[in-house]
């Protein structure tokens, strides 16, 4: 067999793992957009608090929901910080604008289960507690930034002096949210 050919069909042979990987699954989902304006209609919304999920998206064998949230001035306390823990959910912030100092950690104080029946629990993040700490790990957080809360991760906001919003993506591995939820400001949508 000349060279040239045995190289081409060993080249052939070993390129076919790499292309069957590189095949779209059957069953892969599609990708979902959530555009600025569909963020913008949600934070501008009448309706809501502080934190507002906009979708909670399929992606198979999980989910991930997309939040915005929007404080205002949060006096320091000079002692405790006040704030909360999510069981079974990590949130990543993405500081869109504004700034603050974001606690993290610490010893939990006068901790509060949230209602299971709340919206906090059964649309926003799952199971969790309300708690204070004094002794977390305090840190400056502004436009661009990005902090990672594992679940279970004690957070709160020790200060803000203007405002500070920002994206909450969710990876929700156990399911805890609903899936498929549009907030109800982009129901016409």
């Amino acid at each position: 067999m000349p060279r040239n050919l045995l190289t081409i069909l060993i080249s052939c042979t070993l390129s076919l793992p790499v292309v069957a990987m590189a095949q779209e699954t059957a069953d892969a989902l599609p990708a979902t957009d959530i555009l600025k304006a569909e963020i913008e209609a949600v934070l501008n919304s009448p309706d809501g608090g502080v934190d507002r999920q906009v979708r909670v998206i399929d992606t198979g064998h999980s989910q991930v929901a997309i939040g915005i949230l929007h404080r205002g001035p949060v006096a320091p306390d000079g002692t405790a910080v006040t704030g909360f823990t999510h069981s079974k959910v990590t949130e990543v912030y993405y500081v869109v604008s504004g700034s603050g100092t974001l606690t993290t950690g610490g010893t939990l104080l006068d901790v509060v289960a949230r209602p299971p029946d709340s919206d906090s629990v059964t649309i926003l993040a799952g199971p969790g507690a309300s708690a204070t700490t004094r002794d977390g790990y305090s840190r400056q957080v502004s436009a661009g930034d990005i902090i990672v809360i594992p679940a279970g991760l004690f957070h709160g906001w020790q200060h803000v002096e203007d405002h500070v919003t920002y994206l909450s993506i969710r990876p929700d591995p156990d399911r805890v949210l609903p899936a498929g939820y549009i907030n109800p400001a982009l129901q016409d949508n």
